[in-house]
């Protein structure tokens, strides 16, 4: 047999399994991508958000009456159809006679005082009239209310995300450094708030010569959660950063994969309270992979 053929034939053979390793990945994160959108055009996606209103103490009327404290969209709710009312973290509603609302498939009784369980209890109490729907949320010692409507302007408009080109260069191998004791990190928010989060470890990789590392979020056995920023935010990516997740951590190495870098739900929505990412997990560098800048953002 010629040595040539052999030698080539050899190294085709060597060459299939890292092929098909490379097929799978694309594939993952191709299909990765089209469930983001999936999951964007769902009727209780990011794109339904159309109003968020911080609760005073005491009374809160709301409807679509534009100067009501929760303004609900015009023509899908009566002008003033009840008030909400806030003591302290609690928070009931009262609603107006004659007003049409249900709460999980249920009539929502008129003139009576009726307390709503908020998200940082667990399931909202969430209030339907047609296709708009709202529920309390509670961030801090702020309490406020989300408004959906599942017949959005903005979900109407939105088709599909712009993504950089997949390029296996930017799925770098990165080595888990554990912090013990495990630390806590200050996560701020656009509130204005900072929220202590337990931080296992950072992710330690290199870029073209230069060592990086990202705090993260997240169990090590089960993956890894990255809040970051990069030079491209504000230009071809958006503006407060994006996030990422990992693996599970394996012999203390884990794949940081930004092809599937994405948009936080500010992104999307004026109305989203999204956490940002820590000052040191600002990279010096562009991270030119993942999910680009959403073409209706104002960041």
């Amino acid at each position: 047999m010629n040595r040539s053929f052999t030698v080539l034939a050899l190294i085709f053979a060597l060459a299939l399994p890292v092929l098909a390793e490379d097929t799978v990945w694309r594939q993952e994160v191709e299909a990765f991508r089209k469930e983001r959108v999936e999951d964007l055009k769902k009727e209780d996606g990011w794109f339904t958000l159309v109003g968020l209103a911080w609760l005073d103490e005491g009374e809160n009327r709301f409807g679509s009456d534009p100067e009501a404290k929760v303004a609900l969209p015009e023509g899908k709710a009566p002008k003033l159809a009840g008030v909400l009312v806030r003591k302290g973290d609690a928070v009931s509603l009262r609603l107006e006679p004659g007003v049409k609302m249900t709460s999980g498939g249920k009539p929502v009784k008129a003139g009576k005082l009726i307390p709503l369980v908020s998200d940082i209890k667990g399931e909202p109490t969430v209030l339907q009239m047609g296709t708009v729907s709202f529920h309390v949320i509670q961030r801090g010692d702020m309490v406020g209310v989300r408004v959906k409507d599942t017949k959005s302007a903005a979900l109407a408009a939105f088709h599909d995300l712009d993504t950089y080109p997949i390029q296996p260069a930017w799925r770098v191998e990165a080595r888990f450094e554990p912090y013990d004791p495990p630390r806590t990190i200050g996560i701020p928010n656009i509130l204005g708030q900072v929220t202590d989060s337990p931080a296992p470890g950072a992710v330690v990789f290199d870029w073209q010569g230069k060592t990086y590392r990202l705090d993260a979020l997240g169990d090590p056995k089960e993956g890894l959660s990255l809040i970051f920023a990069d030079q491209t935010n504000g230009k071809e990516t958006y503006g407060a950063g994006r996030f990422l997740e990992t693996g599970p951590v394996k012999d203390g190495k884990v794949f940081v994969d930004f092809n599937l870098a994405y948009n936080p739900p500010c992104a999307f929505t004026a109305f989203a309270t999204c956490p940002l990412p820590p000052a040191q997990n600002r990279l010096a560098l562009r991270v030119e992979a993942g999910e680009k800048k959403y073409a209706g953002s104002a960041h």
